[in-house]
């Protein structure tokens, strides 16, 4: 099995997302139409492409995504510190679809471990916009 995430599709409405470990996680599929599901995983899947460390880092640091209802969340994947054998994510940010507004808010994860609205620019129009500014990380919110 590839350590890479890639989308599985079983029927229209589900999207099941092979992650690190061999279980598969099913979603039921955003409000948002086929196609924009296909862009917005071709768009999350070329992010990652571009984010993830070499190789020979990814036991240690590894970086994922998967979908929560209307989100998408990014998150680091680490083994625990005092038990490697755990591993652990943490979300890094998360960008939620509002379908009646037909955009995407931007939230970030603080130390007091809550998301918010990342204020520098809270509302983009599509995860193609999002994932370029999660990776310039101009205000340094999300990779410090």
């Amino acid at each position: 099995m590839s350590n890479h995430i890639r989308p599985v599709y079983s029927n229209p409405n589900e999207i099941a997302i092979e992650h690190l470990n061999p279980q598969q996680k099913k979603i039921t599929a955003m409000s948002i139409n086929p196609l924009q599901t296909l862009e917005v995983i071709e768009a999350m899947e070329n992010f990652i492409a571009r984010k993830r460390p070499p190789e020979h880092i990814r036991p240690k640091l590894d970086i994922g995504y998967k979908f929560e209802n209307q989100s998408i969340l990014v998150f680091e994947i680490r083994p625990q510190w005092d038990n490697p054998a755990v591993i652990r994510e943490h979300p890094i940010v998360k960008t939620t679809y509002v379908k009646s507004k037909n955009h995407w808010k931007i939230f970030w994860m603080r130390a007091d471990l809550k998301w918010h609205n990342y204020t520098p620019k809270p509302i983009v129009k599509s995860v193609k916009e999002f994932t370029k500014l999660v990776e310039e990380d101009s205000h340094h919110c999300f990779w410090g």
